[in-house]
């Protein structure tokens, strides 16, 4: 059943700006925190490098443009996306006015392969702290991005999407470095993490340089939900 109209209702009576969705995808590389990009094809920007996105069709949601772009542009297919935030500041996008939801994903780094798609010349990843100069306003998307995801990690267990699916504390400690850009104690870091109960032992160890074997942990299956009562870090 429709939902009622106002008699004579016009839809062409109000401008209609144009909706993209823009994915940014971390993940951690040769021990830096990277952000896969892709270069344009074409106008406006045309061999620039930019964050992958695409236009909202009309029959689709947010979510499945999320999706499609990322296999149009990158290759990249499977991957946990989640909304950032909208940048819709006129002017943003010289062909018209657009308005962009941001998504971001954490991935390992050996989870996924890219390659350019057919808008797409070529695809990388890009340390954060280095990047080219980027498209439109997807250096700002980015930065926002990359406080979101420092923001995810001190108050939940988002870390473990960037991580294989067992590690010891030590890979888990320096994730958590890179992506906070400071040292944690190590005693200290270990008693927070622990506490948080959000690992669990494999039952396993693994031989770290020449001391004794260190114990493999994974995420608990319950521990994806946010920790809102408490700050985990620094």
């Amino acid at each position: 059943m429709s939902a009622d109209l106002p008699e004579n209702y016009d839809p062409n009576q109000f401008e209609r700006p144009s909706v993209t969705v823009d994915v940014v995808i971390f993940s951690l590389v040769e021990d830096e925190l990277k952000v896969l990009l892709i270069k344009r094809l074409a106008p406006p920007f045309a061999n620039m490098w930019a964050i992958p996105g695409s236009f909202v069709q009309i029959d689709e949601s947010l979510e499945e443009t999320a999706v499609r772009a990322l296999a149009d542009e990158t290759g990249v297919e499977d991957v946990y996306t989640e909304q950032l935030y909208t940048f819709g500041k006129p002017g943003r996008d010289p062909r018209t006015r657009v308005i962009t939801v941001a998504y971001f994903a954490l991935v390992p780094h050996d989870a996924i392969h890219h390659k350019a798609g057919r808008d797409a010349s070529e695809t990388g990843w890009f340390t954060i702290s280095q990047l080219p100069p980027l498209a439109f306003d997807h250096a700002e998307i980015i930065d926002y991005a990359h406080t979101r995801l420092r923001y995810k990690l001190e108050y939940s267990s988002v870390g473990f999407q960037l991580l294989p699916d067992v590690f010891t504390l030590t890979e888990l400690q320096q994730a958590y470095e890179i992506i906070l850009g400071e040292q944690l104690d190590k005693r200290n870091f270990r008693r927070k993490i622990l506490a948080a109960e959000i690992l669990e032992e494999t039952g396993e160890k693994q031989k770290e340089g020449e001391g004794r074997p260190a114990m493999l942990y994974r995420y608990r299956e319950d521990a994806v939900a946010e920790v809102k009562t408490r700050r985990l870090f620094p």
